[in-house]
């Protein structure tokens, strides 16, 4: 049983949907963080469930590795086939299968965009809430577990995942979840499956919970002069209950990097980015009230609008920060890490991070998702300086340990792939050892996604 007798049958059962070439194994090799390229053994194209048990039914016989791949925008190598073996781009499988207005859900495929979602739920009045930033898949959101900037309103992909049909290691196809809201009908099958990482199944089909488009929508921008300003203004909108769609948050190395790569104007300062969803009296009201509050709390230059093009303006610089960072130091590239504390410890995770960045030898700005307690660090190194990447991990590591050590979480929504992998064991204790059992449970010859999130055979 090896790899190649795999890819001859499957090369008989594809055709022409399996490809070997160096361009298509490149492309599929590449990641969006500081791995290096790992490209598979083949590409294969599915196109229909059927599709994907045939493909998983001869690798499981071969034991032949299997990865799949979605939009390839995850951050912690969670699509590099790093035993080699097969790619399952799903591209292909990228309908939207059904909607139901009434009941507020959709059932799609899993190489459906999230943005493709929308346009397609643009004249039903509903809308897809989970904005990771990337116009990431939606089967890879829902194997990350991703979420984003509305989570603090709308949930993470475990809130908004209804069911899943998933195709097992060795073929068999399962049905979790239902269309009905709630269930106390057996072991929550879809939110094990949520997160998972393709290492317990494969995703063909996601039900997806979805939301009405809001009447109105107001967006809000202020500055503060201190990082520990910004933050606790973020603490004390949630903890009052002002009702945010989303609410961001850009250091001062953010704002002076958007200005210089979009010829913006932004004050050198931390920034608050808010947006309110509700009725058009709802949005007036709840932006009212947080501009008060800003004031209250040293805040300068709050502006809200519910114009589209003045709320574009005011988001500039959260939807350019990335690339503006990126462009802010010449040839470099990002090791982006996350993660995730109690609202209550926001603020001491922010400036012990700031001041961590401070006293390296690189740039780290940073920004984030303040209201559900997580945020980023963008760490800026040049691949010709291994003492940068070395630094990067390091500050990485310490971001780790911070985390747990306040309650919080390695990662809020990257998820682990390969890159968090070492401090799980640190974060779950004995519970990471019984992922590992289901893991052998479901795929005994651990072929899916080898090398990612459980501990390693």
């Amino acid at each position: 049983m090896t790899i190649a007798t795999a890819l001859e049958a499957l090369s008989t059962f594809l055709g022409d949907r399996l490809s070997r070439s160096k361009s298509d194994l490149a492309a599929h090799g590449q990641s969006e963080s500081y791995f290096l390229p790992t490209p598979p053994d083949a590409v294969a194209w599915p196109e229909t469930t059927e599709d994907v048990t045939e493909i998983m039914r001869i690798c499981n016989e071969h034991g032949c590795p299997v990865t799949p791949w979605g939009a390839g925008t995850s951050l912690e190598g969670h699509a590099l086939a790093v035993r080699g073996g097969l790619s399952l781009d799903f591209s292909r499988m990228n309908a939207l299968l059904e909607i139901h207005p009434e009941d507020l859900d959709a059932v799609v495929q899993p190489g459906l965009t999230r943005e493709e979602l929308n346009r397609d739920l643009r004249a039903t009045g509903l809308f897809f809430p989970v904005d990771p930033g990337a116009n990431a898949s939606l089967g890879g959101m829902a194997a990350t577990r991703a979420s984003g900037t509305t989570t603090v309103r709308y949930g993470t992909m475990a809130d908004n995942v209804l069911g899943l049909q998933i195709v097992l290691a060795d073929g068999r196809v399962i049905r979790t979840g239902t269309r009905a809201r709630k269930s106390a009908s057996g072991y929550d099958m879809t939110r094990l499956f949520v997160g998972s990482e393709g290492t317990l199944g494969i995703i063909t089909e996601l039900t997806l919970r979805l939301h009405g488009q809001p009447e109105a929508i107001s967006a809000a921008i202020c500055a503060f002069d201190e990082i520990g300003a910004a933050v606790d203004c973020v603490i004390a909108t949630i903890q009052s209950g002002i009702k945010v769609a989303r609410i961001e948050f850009v250091d001062a190395a953010t704002a002076a990097a958007v200005n210089a790569y979009s010829a913006g104007s932004f004050a050198e300062k931390p920034h608050l980015l808010i947006e309110f969803h509700g009725s058009p009296q709802t949005v007036a009201e709840e932006s009212q009230r947080l501009g008060e509050l800003v004031d209250d709390m040293g805040g300068e230059g709050f502006r809200w609008s519910t114009k589209p093009e003045d709320r574009s303006a005011l988001w500039e610089m959260r939807h350019t920060a990335y690339w503006a960072i990126l462009a802010s130091r010449k040839g470099a590239r990002a090791v982006v890490t996350d993660l995730c504390v109690p609202i209550s410890r926001l603020a001491e995770a922010v400036e012990e991070t700031r001041a961590d960045i401070a006293a390296s030898p690189i740039p780290g700005p940073i920004l984030g998702h303040m209201g559900d307690g997580n945020f980023h660090a963008i760490l800026l190194i040049h691949d010709d300086a291994p003492d940068e990447l070395a630094a990067a991990k390091a500050l990485s590591h310490r971001m780790v340990e911070r985390a747990l050590r306040m309650g919080g979480t390695v990662t809020g929504e990257h998820g682990v792939g390969m890159g968090k992998l070492d401090y799980m064991q640190a974060e779950h204790g004995d519970a990471w050892a019984l992922m590992g059992d289901i893991k052998q449970v479901l795929d005994p010859k651990g072929i899916l996604n080898p090398g990612k999130l459980v501990p390693q055979l």
